[in-house]
């Protein structure tokens, strides 16, 4: 865990301009910069960048924030691992907690086991280039299957010598030790020797998402009998094959600019369409789909798109997996290439810009594709043809979305030629299995708890008990699920976050002492005098926030909320300090205008009064209905009657001028 302290000097180095600057192109644009989102794909640039503020934005997609959160999203890193990339730019040291002795040995062995894969890497890449048989054997292959030396190079490619204990004792001798080269796999043990595990074979590093070298591929290029033609590393701390997809590392960043991945099967897939400009690609070498590989996809795009070959059965093994992507509620598209083509083929032989063409005219959504293959199959047999709509239906009862669903059911009902009804039917029978498998499950677990409401825009109901008239506050609760209060509390919220340590009121008492209040505290004053608590829990926190910060020597609300190791506090800040339109030097020059900082004395006030209203007009809109509800009791009308009086008071008081500073006492 980074402490705070060195949490605090990284984000005062970080400076916004210097850090997307190593990313995109940016040009002066009167106090801010502009360039081209590096998030999705534009012709006209809408990404800004403020140097005053220290964040940045883009208008057309909406991402953006601080320096940290730049680098989240653009290298998709996790908060400390992009808080780690900073420092290492600005020379950072970076300070954590004292490990416990086994979180020691853990990080120990993990580092020891990447620093040996990276020197494995350079070994085999170095034989490549350099030694007479990689260059013969190794690179001659890379160079007929028409891979380009900057590719090679850039995707780490290499070759492992023949003799069976080339590089175990090249590795030994540098020191490495023989427990790390056999839990990596590198080298095997056999009768007491140490031996290479990919000897003979040309080299595919496997890149994590952070870069790291977690595992190996290797090829073998003779036809040699019960020796599997790819052999990979096997499991260790530090690779999950599980958990890992070919690639991810160089196209995670193109996927997010398209918002689509396509899927393919083998390494050379991948490098060939990276070389014919095709990106955002990633393998699953040639295993079926697992759920921790579909995260991975998830977390950059909803969008994948599936690459077949003309290989029937191997489509028919991979369909199964791909289910797991409908169910994540992922849009699955799928593309057949032409007969006698796959991906590295096909994208040897055409241009990027045919490439997606040809994927753009011919991809079509999963359920229409397996619907069609299955269909070809079955023929006319009504056996056949009644377990491929079972098939079918099930796949569809993956879908989480209800309207996507409902959509696919009238396309399969029109493909197979049966009733809509009859799928319906079947899809229910369909949740009611799956809802009693859980019902059983729960009681034979104990786990007969009801699921925990979201509290988040939960108000508390009406007491029970008629309240007297004179008691009544404008905070009266209303029980509502969603708040219709949002949009008023992140007025305030706005104000918090850009002028909170500004004075908002100056008073001078008769004895000629002066008294202020900053933004946030007026804003806190007035809520806590009528008993407002805001509803959406985050605003609640950044006023919290605010007023155990606001009297501390230097406190910049802007730089506190943006920097706040709070990854939603931070972000909301940041879109609160965005500034689309700015009025250019001519109007200013031509007029004084009032700027929005020098108005906090109105506007300030109007924004809480503005909130108190609103809470008002649901107050009697709850009274309302109750009233209605009461029926003939006069007694409970009455009350309610008086109630309503005392809400229709705060309204006419409400209705002056919303500039004034009113303090409400009912």
């Amino acid at each position: 865990m980074i402490d705070q302290i060195t949490v605090d000097k990284i984000l005062n180095a970080a400076q916004i301009v210097d850090v997307v600057s190593d990313f995109v192109t940016l040009r002066k644009r009167g106090v801010n910069y502009i360039g081209l989102c590096p998030f999705h794909n534009e012709r006209t640039p809408s990404f800004s960048v403020s140097p005053s503020k220290g964040i940045c934005k883009c208008f057309s997609c909406g991402k953006g924030g601080n320096s940290v959160h730049f680098i989240m999203e653009h290298e998709q890193m996790s908060y400390p691992e992009a808080l780690k990339y900073l420092a290492k730019k600005y020379n950072i040291e970076i300070e954590e907690r004292e490990l416990t002795d086994e979180e020691k040995k853990l990080q120990s062995e993990r580092e020891s086991l990447l620093i040996l894969n990276e020197f494995s890497a350079k070994y085999f890449q170095q034989t490549l280039f350099e030694h007479l048989e990689g260059k013969s054997v190794g690179l001659a292959y890379f160079k007929e299957r028409g891979f380009r030396e900057d590719i090679i190079r850039k995707f780490g490619l290499g070759y492992s010598l023949e003799k069976k204990d080339a590089f175990t004792q090249t590795a030994l001798a540098k020191g490495y030790q023989k427990e790390y080269l056999l839990q990596t796999g590198l080298s095997v043990e056999r009768e007491d020797t140490l031996r290479d595990r990919f000897q003979g074979r040309v080299m595919f590093p496997i890149h994590a998402l952070s870069g790291k070298i977690v595992g190996f591929g290797g090829r073998i290029l003779k036809k040699i009998e019960h020796v599997g033609k790819y052999v990979n590393s096997p499991e260790s701390s530090i690779y999950h094959k599980s958990r890992e997809l070919y690639g991810i590392f160089f196209a995670k960043q193109a996927v997010v600019k398209a918002d689509k991945c396509f899927l393919v099967e083998g390494y050379t897939d991948v490098i060939s369409m990276h070389q014919t400009g095709v990106e955002n690609v990633v393998a699953s070498s040639g295993t079926a789909l697992t759920q921790g590989q579909i995260n991975l996809i998830h977390r950059f795009t909803n969008n994948i798109t599936v690459l077949y070959d003309g290989d029937a059965a191997g489509i028919k093994a991979s369909i199964r997996g791909i289910d797991l992507l409908l169910e994540e509620g992922m849009n699955v598209k799928v593309v057949l290439l032409p007969d006698g083509e796959d991906p590295d083929s096909f994208a040897r032989t055409h241009s990027s810009s045919e490439f997606i063409d040809y994927i753009a005219k011919h991809e079509t959504d999963f359920i229409r594709f397996k619907t069609n293959l299955l269909l070809d199959e079955s023929g006319n047999d009504p056996i056949k043809r009644a377990a491929l709509i079972g098939d079918i239906v099930h796949s569809i009862s993956l879908i989480p979305d209800g309207i996507i669903r409902s959509v696919y059911v009238k396309e399969c009902s029109r493909l197979m030629d049966i009733d809509e009804n009859a799928l319906y039917n079947s899809l229910n029978k369909i949740f009611r299995d799956k809802a009693e498998k859980e019902s059983v499950s729960k009681q034979k677990t104990g786990n007969n708890h009801q699921p925990v409401p979201d509290p988040q825009y939960d108000i508390p109901p009406l007491p029970d008990s008629e309240p007297d008239v004179t008691d009544v506050s404008i905070s009266g609760t209303i029980n509502i699920k969603k708040s219709p209060f949002e949009s008023f509390e992140l007025s305030i919220i706005r104000y918090i976050v850009r002028y909170g340590e500004q004075i908002c009121f100056r008073e001078t008492d008769e004895s000629g002492e002066t008294f202020t209040e900053r933004v946030i505290e007026f804003i806190n004053t007035e809520l806590q005098h009528d008993e407002i608590e805001l509803q959406n829990p985050l605003y609640k926190k950044i006023l919290e926030e605010g007023m155990a910060h606001v009297h501390e020597e230097g406190f910049k609300a802007s730089r506190f909320f943006t920097n706040h190791p709070d990854i939603q506090i931070s972000k909301t800040a940041s879109n609160l300090l965005d500034d689309r339109y700015q009025l250019s030097k001519i109007h200013t020059k031509m007029q004084k205008i009032e700027t929005e900082e020098e108005r906090l004395k109105e506007l300030v006030p109007r924004a809480i009064l503005e909130l108190k209203d609103a809470i008002v007009n649901e107050r009697i809109k709850g009274l309302d209905i109750q009233l209605k509800n009461a029926g003939s009791n006069p007694e409970e009308s009455k009350g309610l009657m008086d109630q309503l009086n005392a809400l229709f008071q705060i309204k006419q008081i409400l209705a002056k001028s919303l500039g004034e500073r009113i303090i409400l006492k009912i």
